[in-house]
């Protein structure tokens, strides 16, 4: 591929296996399209799929799956500890190689207008492809989730861009959009204290005095009998892994509550893990250059 799109849709099925099968399936064995990953996890209910193509090809694969979850998806019975708006709930492009973030929300608008005129779908676009600063943050898009959106798109300042205004009874909304790359960053915290991990994903995030590309929110592992701080890094070039994670630590000593584990949701960009493996390490004037599998990718 000499032309690199990556997206990174999140539907909200996340126990279901054969369903979720039946969504990753229009990724699979495609022509100029990659499926890199795809992760389901059932306490957030949700599946997050990465998957890279050529433009044309990836926006085909993409509507064809976003057709499927709008099928088997039935959201007036889906219940889970991440918020959610939609059997799709978002789908963001990111320009990897040979494409500009220009040719991402052209991209971005294009699936928009075709899956609202094809399953009838509301689509806000969102992040750089927003039509209206209040619309850039996905949070305020999705506030009210599912539920509360029945009401909320009649209001004029957030009537979709794309198709009816009046929410899907299954479906939901969308939320389309380009954007830089994201880490899915999630740690866990140990202590079963809903209440502990809100408190501090409020006082990491940007939104509550915290980090600047930085949003997070609590989250309850019931299987596991603890909670966690589940984190989106929005530009991890300015706001590193490990400042999350150092802060997440200084925030719970308060509670005495430790952290017992971390991880990453779908993939992440090789830099943001060098970046706080180089910090951990105390390593001086390291770069990526230095790095093997950098190298013999150049």
């Amino acid at each position: 591929m000499n032309r690199i799109m990556e997206c990174v849709p999140n539907f909200s099925e996340g126990r279901d296996l054969q369903k979720i099968d039946q969504i990753v399936a229009p990724f699979r064995a495609r022509a100029g399209v990659k499926l890199l990953d795809y992760s389901n996890d059932e306490d957030h209910n949700r599946l997050v799929v990465t998957v890279v193509g050529e433009p044309e090809p990836l926006r085909e694969a993409v509507i064809e799956a976003i057709g499927v979850a709008v099928e088997l998806i039935d959201l007036n019975h889906h219940q889970g500890q991440h918020p959610r708006m939609g059997a799709v709930d978002v789908v963001p492009f990111i320009p990897i190689k040979g494409v500009t973030m220009e040719e991402a929300i052209a991209l971005s608008r294009e699936v928009g207008e075709e899956v609202a005129r094809r399953y009838l779908l509301p689509v806000f676009l969102y992040e750089k492809s927003a039509t209206a600063p209040h619309r850039e943050n996905l949070a305020a898009i999705r506030k009210g989730e599912f539920e509360g959106m029945a009401e909320k798109i009649h209001q004029p300042e957030w009537h979709p861009d794309y198709g009816p205004a009046e929410r899907h009874p299954t479906a939901g909304t969308v939320a389309i959009g380009a954007r830089m790359p994201l880490v899915a960053y999630n740690i866990n915290l140990s202590t079963p204290s809903l209440e502990i991990a809100h408190d501090i994903a409020k006082k990491i995030r940007f939104i509550g005095g915290g980090l600047r590309y930085c949003k997070a929110m609590g989250v309850e592992l019931k299987d596991r009998g603890i909670t966690q701080v589940s984190i989106n890094m929005t530009d991890y070039t300015r706001t590193a892994l490990y400042r999350a994670f150092e802060l997440v630590r200084i925030e719970a000593r308060r509670y005495g509550v430790s952290i017992v584990g971390s991880e990453i949701i779908g993939l992440v960009p090789m830099e943001a893990l060098i970046d706080t493996a180089s910090y951990y390490l105390g390593l001086e004037n390291f770069s990526m250059q230095q790095v093997l599998e950098a190298r013999i990718m150049e």
